[in-house]
This record gives C-alpha cells, sequence and structure tokens, in this order.
C-alpha cells in the first residue's frame, strides 16, 4: 500500500472513532430529557423488531418531558412496552394518543455512574484510535520506503493519534461537565 494512502486511511479512521464516541455519548443521560435517549429502543413492529424512531417521532417539549407520538395509533401499547422493558429507568404513560415520558431528575449516584459509563466510552475511543495507530505504523515498516521516510511518516501518525485523542478527551470533559451539572 502506497504511503499517502496509508495517513488518508488512518485520519479517517481515527475520525471514525471520534464520531462513533459523539454517538455514545448522545445516548448518555445528562439531566436533560433528549429524544436520542431513547435512540436504542427497539419496538415489536407486526413481529419484527424495528427501531423506536422507524415508528413514531420523538421529541423532548421541555427539559423533564419526552413525548413519543406514533404514526399508527396501535403502536402505543408496543412502544410503551418497548420502552419499559429497554431499562433506562423510564416510566412510560399515554394520553390515548402519545406515550409520555417524564424524565426524572438525576440523582447524585447516577451522576457518578453516568460519568464512569463516559469514561468507558472515552478509554474504547483511544483504544481504537491506538489500533488504528498501530496498524498504521506496521503498514510503514512493512513499505520499501526509506528509514528517514518511515520515521517521517511514524511521526505524522503520533501526531494525528495526539490529536484524534485530545478531540475524545475535550468531547468528554464537555459530557462530563453536562452530567455534573444539576
Amino acid at each position: 500500500m502506497d504511503t499517502t494512502n496509508i495517513i488518508k486511511n488512518t485520519e479517517t479512521g481515527m475520525q471514525d472513532s471520534i464520531k462513533h464516541l459523539e454517538k455514545a455519548f448522545t445516548q448518555i443521560r445528562a439531566g436533560r430529557a433528549n429524544p436520542n435517549m431513547l435512540g436504542n429502543v427497539m419496538v415489536d413492529y407486526y413481529g419484527s423488531p424495528t427501531p423506536l424512531s422507524q415508528v413514531a417521532n420523538v421529541s423532548a417539549p421541555d427539559a423533564m418531558t419526552l413525548n413519543v407520538q406514533p404514526w399508527e395509533a396501535t403502536m402505543i401499547q408496543p412502544i410503551e412496552k418497548a420502552i419499559m422493558e429497554a431499562n433506562l429507568g423510564f416510566n412510560p404513560s399515554n394520553n390515548g394518543n402519545a406515550v409520555i415520558i417524564s424524565v426524572p431528575p438525576l440523582t447524585e449516584e447516577r451522576r457518578k455512574d453516568l460519568v464512569k459509563q463516559t469514561k468507558t466510552e472515552l478509554e474504547n475511543a483511544k483504544v481504537s484510535i491506538r489500533n488504528w495507530r498501530k496498524e498504521a505504523n506496521n503498514s510503514i515498516k512493512k513499505s520499501d520506503d526509506s528509514e528517514d521516510l518511515q520515521k517521517s511518516l511514524e511521526a505524522d501518525v503520533q501526531e494525528l493519534t495526539d490529536k484524534y485523542i485530545k478531540i475524545a478527551e475535550e468531547l468528554f470533559t464537555k459530557k462530563e461537565a453536562e452530567i455534573m451539572k444539576v
């Protein structure tokens, strides 16, 4: 593989690691109601598991409420059941046309647990970024470029690694502040 592609592929992989981290962070609750909190809920839609977003519109009318408006009225019960089974700590209720979820305020203990969960996601992203670095360095070593060029490329890869780890840590710091804010 030619060395310019090694750097491009490595950077693309590291960017994907950051995107994955951002997605994971949106699904970690931070006190305010957010439609992404229900992002992993799967509803039994006529016998097949379907993401909630494909059978209903999820909105947050205020900071402590989620409103789930199904496209079909017959889906209210299955949606309510799916939210309960997702074990997110929510107690959904329905008003006949929509499922309403009151998001309870976070306790101090729950906030600390969420920060731990966030830190785990950060560590996973860092491992992924470092794996991209390792893969790139192995490819560089196998190339038939001069030793000086290899050292230069390895320095470039390390620069990318530092850059993306810093981005991941900044995202973590922001998310941690969001979670701990009362």
